[in-house]
């Protein structure tokens, strides 16, 4: 029996979840939730409704569900509000990405196609390792976190709760991105850079606060 899940988003974040779901043959995609619907399916799933939904979603049994949501913030809200519910999260993995199998893995994470998180990383709740993207050995990721498709982590290198880390940048081993900080998309990180920051270049800069 196929597992029944609800896809939370219907942008392109939720093509490719919903694209990962399907080739793996295991979900019964019961429909996408957004706040408008301006679309009425994602890749031939449909868009059902608001989050209003589903707490009747729950009672038909209705218990997985997934965040497909890029933005950070967005995602933690929504991720929290299902939790209240009593939403179980499931993690999307795809099947051509590379897992450590000491890998220590939280719950709600996507992993994507062509990723690789090495030996002993830890991946927290509601995390999203994209297209292309590398975590090396020991490295941490927190919770509700964004590694942007084709950027490097190194090992032993701490990403805070909430930190996006952009499209094909780099962070070289033992560093420690602040929580809900935001690295440009082709920056070279090679020292700390505090909680809500913005940072980009190469190497990487400091240039503007990241309000909470």
């Amino acid at each position: 029996m196929k597992t029944k899940i609800v896809i939370i988003g219907a942008g392109g974040h939720a093509k490719v979840i919903i694209d990962m779901l399907k080739s793996s043959r295991q979900f019964e995609i019961a429909g996408c939730t957004a706040p408008s619907k301006t679309e009425s399916n994602v890749q031939g799933v449909p868009v059902i409704g608001d989050d209003s939904i589903l707490p009747g979603l729950l009672k038909k049994g209705i218990q997985n569900a997934f965040v497909a949501i890029g933005d950070n913030k967005k995602r933690r809200e929504a991720f929290e509000q299902l939790s209240l519910l009593g939403f179980q999260h499931l993690n999307v993995i795809s099947p051509f990405s590379y897992i450590a199998p000491t890998v220590k893995m939280g719950k709600g994470v996507a992993v994507m196609p062509g990723a690789v998180i090495n030996a002993d990383a830890v991946i927290g709740d509601n995390a999203i390792i994209n297209t292309g993207a590398t975590v090396d050995h020991d490295a941490v990721i927190e919770s509700h976190t964004h590694i942007a498709p084709g950027s490097n982590v190194a090992g032993n290198v701490h990403v805070g709760e909430g930190a996006f880390i952009g499209t094909g940048s780099k962070v070289i081993p033992n560093v420690k991105i602040g929580r809900w900080s935001v690295i440009g998309a082709g920056a070279v990180v090679i020292r700390q850079i505090p909680d809500y920051k913005k940072a980009a270049g190469v190497p990487a800069r400091i240039f503007k606060e990241n309000k909470p």
